[in-house]
């Protein structure tokens, strides 16, 4: 099992890269658009977490930035019906603990945005990941620990923002922000703190 790959980056092709290992061997790996982006310019060192899945005809690598999202890929593809291309667009969308959130507050919705996934799969992907959750990593998010954060509030208050007219990508930072800050804060007041800090920033 390769778990690991540390090299320069030879070229990068429609949906991965070529990494040349200092023992002068070339991997071609699979990555999520979160990684692609992330990836230096060609000659430049790269160090990637790596999946590997032997089929009958084909050996093929995954590659990540993060363990985590090594981690979550692992979880995904544990899914049945769920392959690895859906499982890297999936990834590709959500970074792991925006994924745990949306699985916490039951969002198929928002699961069904990922091109290839509709309503109904988004459905089942999330009643199977739902006894998976906890294995998925939330790193910095909600400032520590699941226990000492009000995650029913932070959701309320997502919802709230979103309800007002925000779009996910604008909101979760700044609702996040906000608990951060203020863990205990409900999510009344950190809507409420939220539009405060939207209309200082027009002003």
């Amino acid at each position: 099992m390769i778990a690991y790959i540390e090299g320069r980056l030879q070229d990068i092709t429609g949906k991965g890269c070529v990494v040349v290992t200092p023992g002068g061997v070339g991997y071609e790996l699979a990555l999520p658009s979160t990684a692609l982006v992330a990836l230096p310019q060609k000659g430049g060192e790269v160090q990637l977490f790596t999946h590997m899945i032997v089929r009958e005809d084909a050996l093929d690598l995954y590659g990540f930035i993060a363990r985590d999202d090594r981690d979550v890929f692992r979880l995904l593809i544990g899914i049945d019906k769920l392959g690895p291309k859906k499982a890297l667009s999936i990834l590709s969308h959500f970074k792991p603990e925006h994924l745990r959130e949306i699985v916490l507050r039951e969002d198929a919705d928002m699961l069904a945005t990922v091109p290839g996934i509709g309503p109904k799969s988004a459905r089942e992907i999330m009643w199977k990941l739902k006894d998976k959750v906890a294995g998925i990593k939330t790193g910095p998010t909600l400032a520590g620990t699941p226990q000492e954060t009000p995650q029913g509030e932070y959701f309320d208050a997502l919802s709230g923002m979103k309800a007002l007219g925000y779009t996910e990508d604008e909101a979760r930072p700044m609702v996040r922000e906000i608990f951060e800050a203020e863990p205990d804060i409900d999510a009344s007041a950190a809507i409420r703190l939220a539009l405060k800090k939207i209309a200082q920033a027009r002003s």
